[in-house]
């Protein structure tokens, strides 16, 4: 637990592995919302507590792989994306989900770095993202998510780097 939640790359609280850890205290994981849009039957913006309540919570044991060669095995909690996407209901010209992450730079303060164009965004295919195994991460060991390790909420799939 103390690898995993002090040795973090989340750019948006600094460039060090040691920055999320000293620096996310000053985000704010309550109240959080999630908005999906674009090609689906049903856009819709939901709360952290009605996303809490589509799917009963599971514990996935994955490892999280980085690019940089080093990894962690790690006990996740949370729920597939397929629930959520199910909810919105992807229409049949859907074929990729894009993931982009808050702007709140008063909170964030690697935000106020223009090395990199801001907001992070990342994707998976549609079929990826309906697949069992891709999850929102809402906690780890057993505890809620603490936000250097990317709370309110984590996309976690098990074979793409963290």
């Amino acid at each position: 637990y103390s690898d995993a939640t002090s040795y973090n790359n989340f750019y948006e609280f600094g460039t060090d592995k040691a920055d999320p850890a000293q620096n996310a205290h000053t985000l704010k994981t309550r109240p959080w919302t999630v908005s999906v849009e674009g090609e689906c039957a049903k856009p819709m913006r939901f709360d952290i507590e009605t996303l809490l309540k589509l799917s009963a919570m599971e514990e996935r044991i994955y490892r999280l792989r980085c690019v940089e060669g080093w990894s962690m095995v790690i006990p996740w909690v949370g729920f597939p994306i397929s629930k959520l996407l199910k909810e919105v209901e992807p229409n049949s010209s859907a074929k990729y989900v894009r993931f982009e992450t808050i702007m709140r730079p008063e909170e964030m303060p690697g935000l106020q770095d223009s090395w990199y164009p801001w907001p992070y965004q990342e994707g998976l295919r549609l079929d990826e993202a309906m697949n069992n195994l891709a999850i929102l991460a809402t906690g780890l060991y057993g505890g809620e998510l603490p936000a250097q390790n990317g709370g309110g909420m984590r996309l976690v799939v098990p074979w793409k780097y963290g």
